[in-house]
């Protein structure tokens, strides 16, 4: 394809993924058309016409470098990352997590785009995969229904599974004289966290009401039996595999002291920023499919929430992913197609970062495959490396998506016992690839 000019490259989405493909390309000097349904139609999941937003949660997870999350932030940015570039400007405080001030984030990378000379957004959806050209399909985990029967046609079929969302709730509204400003052990600045305390007989309470409310229907031939994805798993859903479950979890008052009591409470609901101006607040790991109604009046059993004015209900939505291993490469390039790529969620990759990674990885090898280059494979000790080699490996018969973790890259030359000591090592094995032998 070398010299090839004439050859159309398009970015199919213009979500985490595709927005970091479409930037890697057009930081080459390659023309790219990035196609984008919105404003015209969007998915249940999207409210704004804003590039990459943000439906689930506005964290990016752990910051820290030696994090199987925080490694993969770290090697994103020394590939010249688009959404790390826009992450770390528009943060909020979050301990030792890295949020974004979702809206400003989101804005920040569609002025990029939008401004760039070598790309071109075209406001259309495409309901069928090009017959010609160079594309990196990112349409991420709610992909049109036309485009999605198109590729199952094309693929043998696509597997799916179910994702949630949180609800939102004003700041103003959390009663403070049942709440304290605080992050676990300590870490952050003291107040990236609103803590919303329970004692027992409150747990209880809410526990019992929380599994017995009524929830939204679901539609489609998976209603009766969805497949939920662990990483997204609804709180009422977690709450049923036993009453001590999500205390055990999301609500898990470890690290922290109730400054009314003296005394670790019993259980703990976290809210965390949504914005800069830390007007809004979202229920952190508090995904649901309740009906709204049934939100306000169990989420208002936690003290703190009686009075909680909801900017955003939480929602469940299908999500659709490809079966990666019988069908892409290492280089997210299609086995028997080099000229297709698919970028984000729709690769089996889970997660903000992790569909970024992905779209950024993606971009630079269909950059390299219009330019005649060889393409570019990262090492699996690297992080985006191990997710390339998961999404990629044949071996896989029950495919299943997968989020950064320390378990996919390969073992040290050393056992180490300590969790932080063996992550460190892992990301020093990476960085040091990065900073001595990479070439791309």
């Amino acid at each position: 394809m070398k010299g090839l000019l004439q050859v159309t490259v398009r970015v199919i989405g213009a979500g985490l993924a595709g927005c970091e493909a479409a930037w890697q390309l057009a930081q080459r000097g390659i023309k790219t058309e990035l196609y984008e349904m919105k404003p015209n139609k969007k998915t249940p999941a999207h409210s704004t016409d804003l590039f990459a937003e943000l439906v689930c949660s506005n964290s990016f997870k752990a910051a820290r470098v030696n994090s199987a999350a925080g490694l993969l932030k770290e090697e994103m940015r020394r590939l010249g990352s688009l959404l790390m570039e826009c992450a770390d400007e528009n943060s909020v405080p979050a301990g030792g997590a890295l949020a974004v001030d979702r809206k400003l984030f989101s804005q920040a990378v569609t002025e990029r785009i939008r401004s760039h000379e070598n790309i071109t957004v075209i406001e259309k959806e495409l309901d069928d995969i090009p017959s010609d050209g160079l594309n990196v399909i990112a349409t991420g985990p709610l992909t049109s229904e036309k485009l999605a029967e198109n590729i199952k046609k094309r693929f043998g079929g696509a597997l799916s599974f179910f994702d949630a969302a949180a609800p939102i709730v004003t700041a103003e509204s959390v009663d403070m004289t049942s709440a304290f400003f605080a992050s676990r052990y300590g870490k952050g600045d003291g107040d990236d966290y609103i803590n919303c305390p329970m004692n027992k007989e409150e747990y209880e309470l809410f526990h019992s009401e929380l599994v017995a409310a009524e929830r939204t229907l679901l539609h489609g031939v998976d209603a009766a039996n969805p497949k939920v994805y662990e990483g997204c798993m609804p709180i009422e859903v977690m709450a049923q595999r036993g009453s001590d479950t999500i205390r055990f979890g999301p609500m898990k008052p470890v690290g922290l002291t109730d400054p009314r009591t003296g005394h670790r409470p019993w259980a703990v609901l976290q809210l965390r920023k949504e914005n800069s101006d830390g007007t809004m607040y979202n229920l952190v790991g508090f995904q649901t499919n309740l009906r709204f109604g049934e939100q306000k009046r169990v989420f208002g059993l936690i003290p703190a929430l009686k009075n909680a004015e909801f900017v955003r209900y939480g929602v469940m939505h299908r999500n659709t992913f490809i079966n990666s291993p019988k069908i892409l490469t290492n280089t997210f390039s299609v086995r028997d197609n080099p000229d297709l790529f698919f970028a984000g969620q729709i690769t089996g990759v889970e997660g903000y970062m992790e569909s970024g990674a992905s779209g950024l990885l993606a971009g630079i090898n269909a950059a390299k495959r219009y330019l005649g280059e060889e393409p570019f494979v990262l090492p699996g000790y690297t992080m985006i490396g191990a997710l390339a080699g998961y999404i990629s490996d044949e071996t896989v018969e029950n495919f299943q998506p997968m989020g950064a973790n320390i378990g996919i890259l390969p073992p040290l030359g050393e056992k180490i016992r300590d969790k932080q000591l063996k992550a460190q090592a892992h990301a020093d094995r990476s960085l040091f690839y990065f900073e001595n032998e990479i070439v791309y």
